[in-house]
């Protein structure tokens, strides 16, 4: 296997001389998300590490969960703003961008699990992934420190006059794009699933979660505020090289604790017996299943015939001529499968109707809090007079909304409703409750638009370019904290329903569901954008001109209609699991 001859090798417990995993390592892995806090801490606990007990090993890969999502917070979440002040794009272009941009940083981390599970491990994969991620955080400060690679600077970024960059400029730019997706992609869902292998006892492994969220959270606001208003107000170069240093300060931080690390050998695709389900029902498709007492492989593997809900895959586990050896295993792999995997493949196409039915409200995440952040560049972001909100800030509410809502909810409401009734709310449940107040959010949106295209109205400022609109940029606000109490809903319970009903091969995987979701959103929200401006006025690039107040009341229409889909889709959905496992699947949400 290809980690055997890796320069990170994948090693197991048995062969150290002392025991790995434990909260020890939980200080180097939160480095990596939140690098200078805890560098001097995790330099510490190396000094004293033979006085530590073993199973405080898994403080390490905390520290580099806190690093990535710092770094990554501070370029993403003003990466717009920087698009349109020092590339000259035009104002919804860069919007559509960033939606881009955000869909591959969200698929990005399915296909790093995947790598990581078949064939090189977690560690190998965070490690290659972080050197990675120091590398694009290099031309990030390239990018703002040469002159040379950008264009010449705009008096009001947007407009006809503006010299666009030319393509080598925006190669550099987007190298450095593509670097820190694919940086990701190695580190997100990996840091959880190592973090958690630290641990034998569930109950670890969930305040492990727990605080993997926490940190998480407090890199996003970290760097969605102080990086982003040291970007804004002070220098672009201080600001990436902020980013540049904590990241090669986690990486350092990681490679500390790389003694105490419990990693194991990879196992191999889960997603590979899946395939072979789908290829076998193909190739056995005009196979008739009529046979009184078909024949089915069962592997070594007791469970009973295969169930007769879509029973047209049962055909991929029924034994075919020449499909097995002497010894009673599977002689062709892609055209037999056992009945676990023909019911563990039913068991994915089964919530599939549920799953897509979210996707759209990714869309109107996306494209709701990136044209907040246009918004907030047309209005007084002013507190004092000497201080002013970045506009790459704004989404910030939408996170403190979903810590504190999410909070609330786990230590107070649900605490209260099971007293109650005896039962907490259902995933499906928090889903739909989740659907309903992102509605509410989109509707908010356009009621604040409205009062923001009146004030322009009234000073018939409409005819000039970047005009700033005398209208308090806070009144943002309220709509993203709905954003963000709807995603404490829909979200957990997303993730919940996922590792409920997922077969246990594919637990792992099931965190990644929601981050296929969101990827898939953000890149049909730059679609759903693209076809708006092709088919009506309402988007020009002066976003003073244009009639943003019917797009989110079109979102709210549609987000309205979806609801009434996922409702349908809930209500035909059949639980296959028990619903015991479901605190668990709570704490276990992954990075998205």
């Amino acid at each position: 296997m290809a980690s055997e001859n890796s320069n990170f090798d994948e090693e197991k417990t048995e062969k150290s001389p002392q025991r790995k995993g434990g909260w020890i390592t939980f200080p180097f892995l939160s480095g990596v998300l939140f690098h200078f806090p805890f560098f001097f801490p995790c330099i510490l606990i190396e000094r004293l590490s033979s006085h530590i007990p073993a199973h405080m090993a898994s403080f390490q890969p905390i520290g580099s969960i806190l690093g990535v999502g710092l770094a990554m917070s501070g370029v993403m979440n003003n990466f717009m703003v920087y698009l349109i002040q020092e590339y000259n794009v035009r104002s919804i272009d860069a919007a559509q961008i960033v939606n881009i941009i955000h869909g591959s940083v969200n698929l990005a981390p399915v296909a790093g699990a995947i790598v990581a599970d078949a064939f090189i491990g977690c560690y190998s994969v965070i490690a290659i992934s972080s050197a990675i991620q120091l590398l694009s955080f290099v031309l990030f400060t390239m990018t703002a420190a040469l002159k040379s690679l950008r264009p010449t600077p705009c008096h009001i970024p947007g407009t006809d006059s503006c010299q666009a960059a030319s393509k080598g400029q925006l190669t550099v730019l987007y190298s450095a794009v593509a670097l820190l997706a694919i940086a990701t992609g190695g580190t997100r869902f990996n840091l959880a699933t190592m973090g958690a292998s630290q641990f034998d006892r569930v109950e670890d492994q969930a305040v492990y979660f727990n605080w993997f969220f926490i940190f998480m959270y407090i890199s996003l606001i970290v760097g969605a505020t102080a990086i982003v208003y040291i970007q804004d107000s002070i220098s672009w170069v201080l600001g990436f090289s902020l980013s540049l240093s904590a990241s090669a300060v986690s990486l350092v931080v990681l490679l500390l604790g790389t003694k105490y690390y419990r990693r194991p050998a990879p196992q191999g695709s889960p997603f590979t017996g899946l395939f072979r389900v789908g290829v076998a029902t193909v190739r056995k498709w005009k196979l008739k299943l009529s046979q009184a007492s078909p024949s089915y492989f069962h592997g070594n593997d007791d469970m009973a015939s295969p169930s007769l809900n879509f029973s047209l895959f049962n055909r991929a586990a029924l034994i075919g001529e020449g499909e097995t050896n002497q010894d009673g295993s599977i002689a062709k792999p892609w055209k037999l499968c056992t009945v676990r995997e023909v019911e563990d493949f039913k068991s994915v196409v089964r919530v599939l109707p549920v799953w897509a039915s979210s996707i759209f409200i990714s869309i109107s995440i996306g494209c709701q809090m990136n044209l907040s952040v246009l918004q907030a560049l047309t209005m007084d972001r002013s507190i004092r007079p000497s201080f002013s909100i970045p506009a790459g800030s704004m989404n910030v509410p939408a996170f403190l909304a979903f810590v504190i809502f999410l909070t609330f909810l786990d230590r107070i409401l649900f605490p209260i409703w099971l007293k109650l009734t005896h039962h907490t709310p259902t995933p499906l449940q928090r889903i739909g409750i989740g659907h309903l107040i992102n509605v509410v959010s989109m509707i908010a949106s356009a009621l604040v638009e409205r009062r923001r295209a009146a004030v322009i109205s009234r000073h018939q400022a409409e005819v000039h370019p970047g005009w700033i609109v005398p209208m308090s940029a806070l009144w943002l606000v309220l709509p993203l904290a709905l954003l963000g109490a709807a995603e404490a809903l829909h979200f957990p319970g997303q993730v919940a329903l996922y590792y409920q009903e997922f077969p246990k091969a594919l637990k792992n995987t099931s965190t990644g569901m929601e981050a296929v979701i969101i990827g898939f959103g953000f890149y049909l929200s730059t679609a759903f954008l693209s076809i708006l401006r092709h088919v009506t006025t309402w988007l020009p690039d002066d976003l003073n001109r244009s009639r943003l107040e019917n797009v989110y009341w079109l979102i709210a229409i549609l987000a309205t209609i979806n609801f009434g889909i996922y409702i349908i889709c809930a209500k035909f959905y059949k639980y296959q699991n028990s619903v015991d496992t479901e605190k668990v699947a709570i704490s276990e949400i992954s990075a998205s």
